[in-house]
């Protein structure tokens, strides 16, 4: 069985768009993952009272055959291969992989909240997925993702950046 979800990608240390494209490779080349769609790229202020460099994000959607906790872990191992350190919340990071969605499922779990409690609040996941799924519904507000981003308050800056070549 092929379960459908979405993994969103960030990065501010190094060099970020670098780091978010290595980390779809990861995600694309490990086994029961296959990445069948991603944004682009955006420029976007960092969240929090952290001084830090603006970061890198963009989003994909995967096909798999594994449950989210297995799912969940591939996720974390990518970014500590990839040098993550969890040190503060909202802090630098080299990369940061958060799976939002795994087809229309709630949970609730010690390890595990889908979906992303935080991305309807946040227009740098939003955006991203509205290029190839604007029109998922989000399984607890009810809304689309296209309709979420429309009602989000323009607080915080995300910018599109041009396709490197």
């Amino acid at each position: 069985m092929q379960y459908k979800a979405f993994i969103g990608i960030g990065s501010n240390l190094g060099t970020p768009a670098e780091n978010c494209e290595t980390a779809i490779r990861f995600l694309h080349a490990a086994p029961k993952i296959k990445v069948v769609a991603r944004s682009g790229f955006y420029k976007s202020e960092p969240v929090g009272n952290i001084k830090q460099s603006w970061f890198v994000n963009a989003a994909v959607a995967i096909k798999t055959s594994m449950v989210p906790e297995p799912l969940l872990n591939v996720i974390f191992k990518i970014e500590k291969d990839m040098g993550r350190e969890r040190r503060e919340k909202w802090g630098p990071r080299i990369i940061d992989l958060d799976l939002l969605t795994y087809e229309n499922r709630v949970i609730r779990s010690a390890t595990l909240t889908l979906p992303h409690p935080e991305m309807t609040k946040r227009r740098f996941v939003l955006l991203p997925l509205s290029e190839f799924a604007g029109d998922y519904m989000h399984p607890v507000e009810n809304k689309t993702i296209r309709t979420l981003l429309k009602k989000l308050p323009e607080t915080s800056q995300v910018i599109k950046m041009p396709p490197s070549s």
